[in-house]
């Protein structure tokens, strides 16, 4: 399958191929819900999605997965190093890990603003020394680079039926809507690492703090007070899936089968957390794979269609979805 999806993007250099299938295989699996999603789209799209998502994910493990045997400052150095990596890689250096060659052929191929890779770093960073966010204005901040920017990156592998500029912050909300799912089912995670991704000020207006969520943990409960603080959030997510919503029809018809799932799949899980009434410290929240199977294959006959209308048979391998 995926020498059938390099065929149809265009990209026949064997080196390059296989830094592709790396990432193909990072996203397989860490990803499985968006991985699914991206089933739905045209095979020429899937690389370059495979590349950005592998970057992100590879990235993102270097400060959520810090290696046993790594001094302290470790993290922070193997980030400088990837900094590095990623301008030679972009002004045509790749590093030597093939991750960075298929993310360098990807932006250069859709034309990525570099920016939103900068961006994405500097949020990666925070990571390694932020552990609070005391305001929603804090956590904006580090949700543009690590989930906001994600959007904006995939926008020009999507494609638009206008400009980008018009898509873009639908493109970005849905990327914090799918953050903050992950904030709400993985509180547990975070705490153990060391960290609250949910702004402290609106948490306080029900009684919480951190040594509350730190009880909640150590009791695998939810009290009354964390319950109702996390009800809020789960409202604010849902009101940026249904902002994204609106968006999708701005998307080429060959891309909105793909995402209207991702959306779909990810708001599943908010479904699931909100029926166990909140117990994110006992148990983390999934979509069950007869759920994904039923909402993938009902998108399936959309996403064919959409590729057999006349915009999808004009569809040039490289550069069509660039705007």
């Amino acid at each position: 399958m995926m020498r059938t999806e390099l065929d149809a993007a265009g990209i026949r250099a064997a080196g390059l191929r296989e830094s592709y299938q790396r990432c193909r295989e990072l996203n397989a699996r860490h990803g499985r819900t968006f991985f699914l999603a991206t089933r739905l789209l045209a095979p020429a799209q899937r690389p370059a999605i495979h590349a950005l998502y592998g970057f992100a994910r590879w990235v993102d493990d270097i400060v959520d997965e810090p290696r046993i045997d790594e001094a302290a400052g470790a993290a922070e150095a193997r980030l400088d190093a990837v900094a590095r990596a990623l301008r030679d890689s972009l002004c045509g250096t790749p590093g030597d890990d093939p991750i960075f060659a298929a993310l360098a052929d990807t932006s250069a191929r859709y034309r990525i603003d570099h920016s939103l890779f900068d961006d994405f770093l500097d949020s990666m960073r925070m990571d390694l020394t932020v552990t609070d966010y005391q305001d929603r204005a804090a956590l904006d901040r580090y949700m543009h680079g690590s989930a906001a920017v994600i959007g904006l990156q995939v926008l020009p592998v999507l494609g638009t039926v206008g400009s980008n500029a018009d898509a873009a912050p639908y493109a970005a909300a849905l990327g914090r809507a799918f953050q903050l799912t992950n904030f709400l089912r993985d509180i547990a995670e975070d705490l153990d690492r060391g960290r609250v991704y949910l702004p402290a000020d609106e948490l306080a207006a029900f009684g919480v703090d951190r040594a509350r969520l730190q009880w909640c943990r150590t009791h695998r409960r939810t009290d009354a007070r964390v319950r109702s603080a996390l009800a809020a959030q789960h409202a604010v997510a849902r009101a940026w899936y249904r902002y994204a919503d609106t968006g999708i029809s701005l998307l080429h018809p060959v891309s909105r089968p793909c995402v209207a799932t991702a959306a779909t799949l990810y708001s599943g899980i908010l479904d699931r957390i909100e029926d166990t009434r909140f117990a994110v410290f006992s148990e983390r929240a999934t979509v069950g794979n007869a759920r994904r199977v039923r909402v993938a294959g009902s998108a399936l006959a959309r996403a064919l269609w959409a590729r057999r209308g006349d915009r999808a048979r004009a569809l040039p391998q490289v550069g069509y979805f660039v705007r």
